[in-house]
């Protein structure tokens, strides 16, 4: 049987609805999306997401979400296991790729596409593993407590200090999403960081968390982890933030999985030594 050829692929915008086919072939390729990403996702730039069809089929998947006026994030790169290798990928990615202008974008590689990414003009920023583990519970963590509705102003500008762009509509989906536990800290009126949980496909998934301080972040992840004792938790930890690796190799995790943060430009200045995980490699 002859293989389709790029030609014959179709490549529109993705809506809500389409979003089970992606997050399950995502799923499938043991990248644990979160069960309730969707929402969020969407809720950032309706417009990011890209389908590749064939004859009303789906084939391929990529999303380029616009972050702001300067920044874009490049994620859920994938094709169907059965039609690869036949340019479907790269038709689809050329398309969507327009959708960010002139924006710098970034993405979170694996480490097979690495090459293609630089030679598609991304260049190599640094180095973010999954290190996965059990969660061994504990008590409350002074400081912290579960983020409300009145935290969103503050936990939206202490996390723009964190992101190379602000992403409020994202925010406000992300800490209220279905199984979502989203825990802030505070030194008196004073926001030192904060964090989210929620359940993937596979494990539980801590992002972000972003903190001050080690300690912060360490009070932080107490939180996050309280509540699942026993339980499998992923959380993908910058590397040279040599903090974030010591918390999590105390608390018994071990790499699982690693992607490279990729830029095709300069983005703008951010606490990166604040970031102890990142949101999700989907959207930065």
């Amino acid at each position: 049987m002859t293989s389709p050829a790029p030609q014959d692929l179709v490549v529109t915008q993705a809506t809500l609805a389409d979003w089970p086919v992606i997050s399950g072939w995502a799923a499938a390729e043991g990248w644990n999306p979160g069960l309730s990403d969707g929402p969020a996702f969407f809720a950032q730039d309706p417009e990011g997401f890209f389908l590749g069809q064939i004859d009303g089929e789906p084939v391929s998947a990529v999303s380029v979400v616009n972050h702001g006026p300067d920044y874009a994030f490049l994620g859920c790169y994938l094709v169907r296991p059965d039609l690869r290798g036949h340019g479907h990928g790269l038709t689809t990615w050329k398309t969507a790729l327009a959708h960010a202008g002139n924006r710098t974008v970034g993405l979170d590689g694996v480490v097979a596409q690495q090459d293609n990414y630089r030679r598609s003009g991304f260049e190599f920023a640094h180095r973010t593993v999954r290190f996965t583990g059990v969660a061994s519970g504990g008590g409350p963590a002074a400081g912290v407590r579960p983020a409300g509705p009145a935290d969103l102003p503050a936990v939206t500008a202490y996390d723009a200090l964190c992101t190379p762009a602000d992403r409020p509509r994202f925010l406000a989906a992300w800490l209220t999403g279905p199984g979502h536990r989203a825990f802030v800290r505070h030194d008196g009126d004073r926001l030192t960081g904060y964090g989210v949980i929620r359940p993937g496909h596979d494990t539980l998934r801590i992002g972000p968390l972003f903190a001050d301080t080690a300690d912060d972040a360490r009070a932080l992840f107490a939180a996050l982890t309280a509540g699942a004792a026993g339980l499998e938790v992923a959380v993908d930890v910058p590397e040279p933030n040599t903090a974030a690796l010591a918390l999590v190799e105390e608390a018994g995790f071990s790499p699982s999985f690693e992607t490279a943060r990729m830029y095709t430009g300069p983005v703008r200045a951010h606490a990166q030594e604040r970031v102890f995980g990142v949101t999700t490699l989907e959207l930065g």
